[in-house]
Parts: C-alpha cells; structure tokens; sequence
C-alpha cells in the first residue's frame, strides 16, 4: 500500500472534493505530533472538519481531543474550523 505524506488542506482535496479521510487524518497528525509539534487547537479543528463532512471516526476523536482543550483554545479550535468552512 502507498503511503502519503499531507503537509496542507490543499491537498485534501481530491478531484474537486474534500476527503473527509484526509482531514481525518491531519487531526490525527497534528494529535499525535507526527511529522509537526503536537497542536490539539489545530487537531480539534481539523478533526471537527472532517466530522461534518461525514467521518464518524473523526467525531469519535474530536470528542477525545476536546476534553483535554480548556474552554478558550476550545473556542479558538471552533473559530478556526468555522473560519475554515468559510472560505473552503
């Protein structure tokens, strides 16, 4: 199996659609500090991304992700990811 490296939203984007997977698996990249620094602000924001567009394992971890965020950096995650939808 091929392995991909994704270092941006862009490359999410599959043939004129968002893959839900992708995102899923930024959240997952920047949870688990694999190939960046750990950033559960941006883990949130991505794995929240990836539950509206239909992933259910993203919301599984979105949830997880989000019981360690205080309430400010969760507000800050929700923004970013609502800022993202907008312009995305």
């Amino acid at each position: 199996m091929a392995r991909f490296e994704m270092t941006t939203s862009d490359m999410a984007t599959m043939g004129g659609e968002n893959n839900a997977d992708a995102f899923c698996e930024m959240g997952l990249m920047y949870a688990t500090g694999r190939g960046c620094d750990i950033d559960l602000i941006a883990a949130h924001k991505w794995l929240n991304i990836a539950a509206i567009k239909g992933c259910d394992r993203a919301a599984e971890l979105r949830a997880d992700v989000a019981a360690a965020l205080t309430k400010l950096q969760l507000a800050a995650a929700l923004r970013s990811a609502r800022e993202w939808m907008t312009v995305h």
